[in-house]
């Protein structure tokens, strides 16, 4: 259940690394915050079973991780609350916040939602996620050195992670719904050229494959001949898209036509009093270390905004 209703200084709408990172600046800033989240804090980080590329940590769990991060973020009086946020308003220099709890408003607002990996809803991708299917071969792709993993999908991200993947494991099979890939020239170019990256065409993954404890391989169909094939795999990466968790935002006018939403270097959006931060910005990298160091910023731009704002007045009686 929500606090009471009262106006803060900033309400962060996302309690992932980059949330909790502008949570973290901002209320030792001595601003009044609260942070919404529709699940648990931590994000994405409590589905990695081990984080190996955050400074500071050979390795960490995804969740202790991000226990760490909340325990910070609250430490200067940040307030956290679960909630579905339906809507922002604009009410002059208000923020007002819609969510299925009840209605709140701030000076400032700081979307960090993120985004999602389109999944391919087949068997065995949600009983083996973290135990070798992953959706980032930044994040995981150290786990399967020397060893053979699938790359599932035929565009640019599923081309550079694939080309990432061959410095690391000892064979890269690609496979594509399609005859050809819609990945930009020059990256299909520097796959094809790829000894250890090879190919297998007009396939339907049609499910993951393991033990109890993780992937062995992938099925798929060859949708000409209708035979179905194995591949023996220890790691399978789908990349058949990215989602932002913006549906909520379409009123306010912050998002560009791929429903990203675009900042400047501040991470202010377009609309005065708003910030984005984190995957649900449009930009190219999406890690946890990107993620706070946005969160830092905006943390500080928030600051900076408030204190611009004229002064209100007190009516007198």
């Amino acid at each position: 259940m929500l606090p009471m209703a009262k106006e803060y200084d900033v309400i962060v709408i996302g309690a992932g690394p980059g949330g909790m990172t502008a949570a973290l600046y901002a209320s030792r800033s001595n601003l009044s915050v609260l942070m919404l989240d529709r699940g648990i804090y931590g994000g994405q980080m409590n589905n990695t079973a081990a984080i190996e590329n955050y400074p500071g940590f050979k390795s960490i769990m995804g969740p202790e991780l991000g226990q760490q991060m909340y325990d910070g973020a609250t430490q200067f009086g940040a307030e956290y609350a679960y909630a579905n946020v339906t809507g922002i308003r604009l009410d002059g220099t208000k923020r007002i916040v819609d969510t299925d709890e009840g209605t709140y408003t701030a000076k400032a607002v700081i979307v960090a939602t993120g985004a999602d990996h389109r999944k391919l809803g087949i068997p065995g991708e949600e009983e083996y996620g973290g135990r070798g299917v992953s959706y980032c071969a930044v994040c995981d792709g150290a786990f399967f050195k020397n060893r053979e993993v699938v790359v599932v999908g035929g565009g640019d991200s599923a081309i550079e992670e694939g080309i990432y993947l061959a410095n690391l494991a000892s064979k890269v099979t690609i496979v594509h719904r399609r005859d050809q890939l819609r990945a930009q020239k020059i990256l299909q170019d520097r796959a094809f050229a790829n000894d250890k990256i090879e190919f297998v065409w007009n396939a339907q993954t049609e499910e993951i494959v393991g033990d109890d404890m993780k992937v062995t391989g992938v099925v798929y169909k060859d949708k000409i001949s209708g035979e179905t094939h194995t591949l023996p795999a220890s790691g399978v990466f789908i990349y058949v898209g990215i989602t932002p968790l913006t549906e909520s935002f379409h009123d306010v006018g912050i998002l560009d036509d791929g429903g990203w939403i675009p900042t400047d270097e501040t991470m202010a959006t377009k609309v005065p009093g708003i910030f984005a931060i984190g995957d649900v910005r449009a930009k190219k990298l999406r890690q946890i270390t990107t993620a706070v160091g946005e969160g830092g910023q905006a943390g500080q731009s928030v600051f900076d905004y408030i204190q611009s704002l004229p002064v209100q007045k007190p009516v007198e009686a």
